[in-house]
């Protein structure tokens, strides 16, 4: 009887080892890197995407398997088989605008999607019917604004994303700002926030307008969240433009957090681990500008502090 016993006890142990494998399966993250633009150590997109992608697979402890890849990846999609996250960033539209109804699809199976700085700009038309159901807001020509300042970052608390991220930070970036939300607005939540101020803008470029104007001095959505009601979730975030913001702590820890989070992963108490990126580590997988190249030099956020504040164009402030 204890032989008996102990056969079927041995054989349950057997089955049970398919379903624990199964759990421990780590989740699947995709990186998609656009092309290269704008100047060395701006918008070096493959770079970003290879420093998060390391911290995930290296350093963060966690069951996850992070991919980085260029914008030609929907020639194989093999890359997006089992996937649970899916980060975007690039120019706009430009590493995704050919298979929008592909990524439409994952979403629907409940894939989280993130995009990040330009990758939340697309046209209106495909913000409407992708971005907004996707993450629940995009920028918007003629209504959103891309100034360049140094914003309090503050990160909506309790939420998991807030985890070993200090209450508020800064950083200087191009943080869009004055996004287009769907209806529901309520239902987006605001996970990282900043107020702009005179006294914090250092450059009003290309998109200023009386929008960004009326903006100032009242809280904006840098980073949002959506929980979709297929299951997935979609998240946004403005920040992203200068490559030397990765060697931020707090930038760095509340990013990662948003894409462990999308990718539908339980964020860890003190938040996704990572090492402190020293000035060689920003300079790896750089894009290459011949002999334009820059070296990427870690943030010094007093110097920002030093500078005048943007003189204020009143002609592109006028609304209209």
């Amino acid at each position: 009887m204890m032989k008996r016993i102990a056969s079927i006890l041995a054989m349950t142990a057997l089955m049970s080892v398919p379903a624990a494998c199964e759990e421990a399966a780590p989740k699947k993250i995709v990186f998609i890197a656009g092309a290269k633009s704008h100047a060395s150590g701006d918008h070096e997109f493959r770079a970003g995407c290879m420093l998060l992608a390391k911290a995930l697979n290296e350093q963060s402890g966690l069951p996850v398997k992070a991919e980085v890849v260029g914008p030609n990846w929907g020639k194989d999609k093999s890359v997006m088989d089992g996937v649970d996250g899916v980060v975007v960033y690039c120019d706009a539209s430009s590493a995704i605008k050919n298979d929008m109804e592909y990524l439409d699809g994952l979403a629907k199976k409940g894939v989280g999607l993130m995009f990040m700085h330009y990758a939340v700009h697309p046209t209106a038309e495909v913000g409407e019917k992708y971005y907004r159901p996707w993450m629940g807001a995009a920028m918007e020509d003629n209504f959103s604004v891309n100034p360049h300042w140094l914003a309090e970052l503050k990160v909506m608390p309790g939420h998991p994303i807030s985890e070993g991220v200090p209450e508020k930070f800064e950083s200087f970036d191009e943080f869009y700002y004055n996004m287009r939300f769907i209806e529901d607005r309520e239902k987006v939540l605001d996970l990282v926030t900043a107020t702009p101020t005179r006294e914090r803008m250092r450059r009003y470029i290309n998109m200023w307008n009386w929008h960004g104007a009326e903006g100032m001095d009242s809280p904006q959505s840098l980073m949002w969240g959506y929980e979709r009601e297929d299951g997935g979730r979609g998240v946004g975030f403005t920040g992203g433009h200068y490559h030397c913001n990765w060697g931020l702590d707090g930038f760095r820890t509340v990013v990662l957090n948003a894409i462990v989070w999308c990718a539908g992963m339980e964020v860890p108490e003190g938040g996704v681990k990572s090492e402190k990126v020293t000035e060689d580590q920003l300079n790896e997988n750089l894009d290459d500008y011949g002999d334009k190249m820059v070296r990427v030099k870690l943030p010094d956020l007093e110097a920002v502090r030093k500078m005048p504040a943007a003189k204020i164009d009143q002609k592109r402030e006028q609304r209209r």
